[in-house]
């Protein structure tokens, strides 16, 4: 007997209702496959969403705290970079030193050049106002330069007055008041008694009320580089202490009589206890100067404000003062 082997299995046929469960199962089990794939979608959306609001978290908020720190890196340099102010350090100050304020009596043997007549000094100081300039003290300007204190806004400059003239409480005083500036007295305590045209005691003191610092030339305008060392303490401590108890001033600063001084004397200034000392010779104060060598420009009679303008910007080249100084000087 031959037969002949089939190509392929043939398929055995299943009862329809056996099929129909079949495919219900499987239809159930896709259903409840996509079902658990939403899920899964939405339980990650709701993942990332509550990630995000947490601060500090997500690309978000990195991207924000970046700016955020970028902005103030930026801020904090700028501060680092500039004074409080928003100013330029000042490293270098005008110093000017006048003596009478008043014209020079008739036939008198005093040098002419001394007298400033108040009008004349009126315009001077009107004409620095309106060229920015602004009226300071030497301790001001010490505790700017070693402590940070402001010296206020526009170009500061010193105005000094030598000897205790009456002229510079009569005439001097209310031009500065009016406006709203102050000045540096260097008192001699007897060299110029009111007799001679000296401020009174009252007077010292109105100028001190008013606001002006108060220092010394010393006791009696010597020629300090002629003295002895006794002779200099006399000069120089005494009148010192004399200020200090009488006027309840600092005395900080000390002007050399006509502007003589050398090593010896400086060394008795410094030993005073002054914290600094100014001179005649042209320049401007500097930080960066020995402070018992600061430099002043003598104002003289017939100066006129545009003249003493250009004097003040020439002074500025002037960046050096001598170890000592013997030479012609203003009394």
């Amino acid at each position: 007997m031959s037969f002949r082997e089939p190509s392929a299995r043939r398929r055995v046929r299943e009862p329809p209702a056996r099929r129909r469960a079949q495919r219900g199962r499987l239809l159930v089990r896709r259903e409840r496959l996509a079902a658990l794939g939403s899920l899964a979608l939405v339980a990650t959306v709701v993942l990332v969403l509550v990630v995000a609001a947490i601060p500090g978290s997500g690309p978000g908020r990195s991207a924000q705290r970046s700016v955020g720190s970028a902005r103030r890196a930026t801020v904090t340099t700028t501060a680092s970079s500039s004074p409080a102010t928003g100013q330029a350090v000042i490293t270098s100050v005008p110093i000017l030193v006048y003596h009478v304020i008043n014209a020079p009596p008739p036939q008198s043997a005093a040098n002419p050049a001394l007298y400033v007549p108040a009008d004349e000094f009126t315009s001077q100081m009107d004409a620095l106002k309106a060229a920015g300039w602004h009226a300071v003290t030497l301790n001001q300007l010490q505790a700017y330069w070693t402590r940070g204190g402001s010296l206020g806004a526009g170009k500061p400059i010193v105005l000094s007055f030598d000897n205790g003239y009456a002229s510079q409480y009569t005439n001097a005083l209310p031009v500065l008041k009016r406006l709203g500036w102050v000045g540096v007295e260097n008192l001699q305590l007897s060299g110029l008694p009111p007799a001679e045209g000296g401020l009174t005691d009252a007077q010292i003191r109105g100028l001190v009320a008013a606001g002006w610092e108060l220092d010394t030339q010393g006791a009696g305008h010597a020629d300090l580089i002629t003295l002895d060392t006794a002779q200099l303490s006399t000069e120089i401590a005494t009148a010192r202490q004399t200020l200090r108890s009488r006027y309840g001033v600092p005395a900080n600063w000390f002007s050399y009589p006509s502007g003589h001084y050398n090593a010896t004397v400086t060394a008795a200034v410094r030993a005073a206890g002054f914290v600094g000392a100014t001179t005649v010779n042209p320049g401007w104060a500097s930080s960066q100067q020995d402070r018992f060598r600061l430099p002043r420009l003598p104002v003289l009679g017939g100066t006129s404000p545009s003249t003493l303008l250009s004097q003040i910007a020439a002074a500025r080249a002037t960046t050096t003062v001598p170890v000592a100084y013997s030479g012609p000087g203003v009394a």
